[in-house]
């Protein structure tokens, strides 16, 4: 048997174990793994240094280079993040009645785990942890094949959580990892359908398309983030103000951060000659329709079709529409199904939006950097699902189960 079915088994084996622990048992092995990652930090440190030092010699992005490094506050989030895990209620047994039938039969569901998750990942190495945590409290068995450039960080932060499972008595193969980078053996995980019940990838779209295409096994797919701040005709345009220089600038290299801003034409000369000097401070791009580009130096004028692009960068596109329809439109053509912003004190125009947007995650005066699963308030999340089989939107724990059906009778036979 090669390593990659060996692994694969062995985490559906180990899954079996977790149905045997209660809440009050998962929740303190899940302290225990957040107060080793404090306790441990300056070893975890130390291996993304090695990460990043290669990440320099390949040249890699900036956008994932930001997301390969890790800090003491980072740490600390990832601990936070297992903690708030930790508090929240574990959806596995959960049951809710679906009535009784004429003859007498009693129905419910039940919510159960789906048995081992696979996460096929870049540069994230924080994935580890989420990941390891999220599966751990609902049920699941993990396999984590991290990308070769945060290789080094996502093993020591797996050593982490290893020892904590020894610590309890509980098998390693509960979060198991693929030491080896190699697309061969991704290409075999892949093929574990037997085993493996869902696998989920988070990166760039390049890796996304791959998994999809090569895939046997379902797959949560996580295109790019292009989100959008829609500025509408009843604007407060200070908090637009707020909103959009938040969701662009405080981190580029994300998937919640704005790449468009779309401005009603009745606020666009007064807004865009609000921005342009903080733009210009702040050296962000300017890319926008043939309407903004007066307000702007330096700009490139895009082509209708050249909308969309993900940017992962301190540059934006721009657009002017004549009604709170056009920007609709421009978001049906040209968003992710990511997340979607409007700025306006006209709650019913709100309401609309809001229900107009075919995003997963749709805000009304609030930036886009909300759209994360720690601040959705599930603890971490396993990633951002931008289509709607079997979840749409930040996933946590109730994302990684699934119900089945509970059956009582006293004797019935079908007619």
């Amino acid at each position: 048997m090669g390593l990659i079915t060996n692994l694969s088994k062995n985490a559906a084996k180990a899954a079996k174990v977790l149905a045997l622990l209660s809440t009050e048992q998962k929740n303190q092995v899940l302290q225990a793994m957040a107060d080793a990652l404090r306790a441990q930090t300056e070893h975890i440190l130390h291996a993304n240094k090695e990460d990043l030092a290669n990440a320099q010699l390949h040249s890699l992005s900036p956008a994932m280079i930001d997301r390969l490094t890790l800090t003491t506050a980072r740490i600390e989030d990832m601990a936070q993040g297992i903690e708030t895990i930790v508090s929240l209620a574990d959806p596995v047994g959960q049951t809710r009645s679906l009535g009784v039938r004429p003859n007498g039969i009693e129905i419910n569901k039940m919510r159960v785990p789906l048995g081992v998750v696979c996460m096929i990942y870049e540069a994230r190495p924080n994935v580890t942890a989420d990941a390891g945590a999220l599966c751990f409290k609902s049920g699941n068995g993990v396999i984590l094949r991290g990308g070769k450039e945060a290789l080094a960080s996502s093993m020591a932060i797996a050593n982490v959580l290893h020892q904590v499972l020894t610590e309890f008595n509980l098998p390693e193969a509960l979060i198991s990892v693929v030491p080896d980078p190699d697309r061969a053996l991704m290409m075999e995980l892949m093929q574990q359908k037997e085993y493996i019940d869902l696998i989920i990838p988070r990166g760039g779209e390049g890796l996304i398309n791959f998994v999809t295409e090569n895939s046997t096994v379902p797959v949560i797919q996580h295109f790019k983030g292009v989100c959008h701040l829609y500025v509408d005709k009843d604007a407060d345009l200070k908090v637009a103000e707020l909103l959009l220089l938040n969701g662009k600038t405080q981190r580029t290299g994300v998937c919640n951060a704005l790449e468009g801003l779309i401005v009603h034409k009745d606020v666009a000369h007064n807004f865009l000659n609000q921005i342009a000097p903080i733009f210009r401070a702040a050296n962000v791009k300017v890319n926008c329709c043939q309407h903004a580009a007066p307000y702007f130096d330096d700009v490139t004028v895009l082509n209708e079709d050249e909308f969309g692009e993900e940017y992962l960068a301190l540059e934006i596109a721009i657009r002017i529409v004549s009604d709170f329809s056009g920007a609709i439109e421009h978001i049906d053509q040209f968003g992710s199904h990511h997340t979607e912003v409007i700025c306006t004190t006209n709650a019913e125009t709100g309401v609309l939006f809001q229900r107009s947007v075919d995003a997963s995650v749709v805000m009304v005066n609030a930036s886009s950097r909300f759209s994360d699963g720690g601040q959705l308030g599930l603890g971490a999340e396993i990633g951002i699902a931008t289509t709607k089989l079997h979840a749409y939107g930040p996933m946590g724990l109730e994302s990684l189960t699934t119900e089945k059906y509970l059956v009582n009778g006293t004797g019935q036979v079908r007619d």
